[in-house]
């Protein structure tokens, strides 16, 4: 890498962006899901992330060598790069963006790359809370059903899923900022903004899955929740697979997901339906602000 001709590019608006880095993205597609994904959805749904966006890539030369993104309030998002060393050039950018910076969330080596530079430069810790899987999904292998159905998800049924929803970020992301409106929210989730599934027992909704942010080529699954009365019986596996069988049905090559490492049955029930790992991805979160701006001097 000739460091001499490292450049850092900030982009306008998600256009100019997805014009500039998408090529880069998409050739690896599953593992940047989630940049492509969120990217689409500022496009095409812009009151989804009102906030500051920041859009980055670090060039060398007129090569993109790895890409950032931001939609405030949440973490910055970094691609996957043969030179983790390059994501320390998204620092001063980071620090002068928006809100503070909550965390940094991308592959290993340049996701502790960045939170250690971040770190030094703003005087705010970080530490690593989630480790993650990227899984991509081609083709269904069916699993045992258990008992009842899947169907999409009505109006009627938002209280449940906002509530399910709350419970979901407390115990899986419960670093994440809180999210506001969720009635709002869901009912805008079920009004089209997503695939919204429920598996139904008796009548009654026992699990929650949701497909959005589509790439190019596939869509993300996610969030899967199943509150803990219900758990063990196999609802969420016959749902995900359920969810996953329509999105290939109506055009889509993948499905992707993301699995916390550290919990090994949602691991494992996800690969029992097809589901093949993909690469891993660090979350790290910054400790209280203490003034990022003045830190850096502006």
């Amino acid at each position: 890498m000739a460091g001499s001709a490292l450049r850092v590019v900030s982009y306008p608006d998600v256009a100019a962006y997805l014009d500039a880095v998408g090529p880069f993205l998409i050739a690896r597609e599953a593992e940047h899901n989630l940049l492509l994904g969120i990217a689409g959805t500022v496009r095409d749904y812009p009151d989804v992330y009102p906030g500051p966006k920041l859009f980055l890539a670090a060039m060398d030369g007129d090569e993109v060598i790895t890409v950032a993104s931001r939609t405030d309030p949440w973490r910055i998002l970094l691609s996957e790069t043969a030179h983790p060393e390059a994501v320390e050039l998204f620092v001063p950018a980071a620090a002068g963006h928006g809100t503070p910076l909550p965390g940094v969330a991308g592959p290993p080596a340049p996701a502790a790359r960045f939170a250690r530079a971040f770190g030094a430069a703003t005087g705010r810790a970080a530490s690593r809370t989630m480790a993650e899987r990227v899984f991509r999904l081609e083709r269904v292998i069916p699993p045992p059903l258990p008992p009842g159905r899947w169907r999409s998800a009505e109006l009627a049924d938002v209280d449940r899923i906002a509530a399910w929803l709350v419970a979901f970020q407390a115990e899986a992301v419960p670093h994440d900022p809180p999210m506001r409106d969720v009635h709002e929210v869901v009912t805008a989730w079920v009004g089209g903004r997503r695939f919204v599934y429920l598996w139904e027992v008796d009548g009654k909704p026992v699990s929650l899955a949701t497909a959005s942010a589509p790439t190019p080529n596939g869509i993300r699954i996610g969030p899967v929740y199943t509150p803990p009365e219900q758990r063990g019986r196999g609802y969420a596996r016959a749902l995900t697979a359920a969810a996953s069988q329509d999105q290939l049905d109506r055009g889509r090559r993948f499905c992707f997901l993301f699995t916390d490492l550290a919990n090994p049955v949602s691991n494992r029930i996800y690969q029992q339906i097809g589901y093949e790992a993909v690469t891993d991805v660090d979350v790290w979160q910054f400790d209280a602000a203490r003034g990022d701006r003045a830190t850096l001097g502006g």
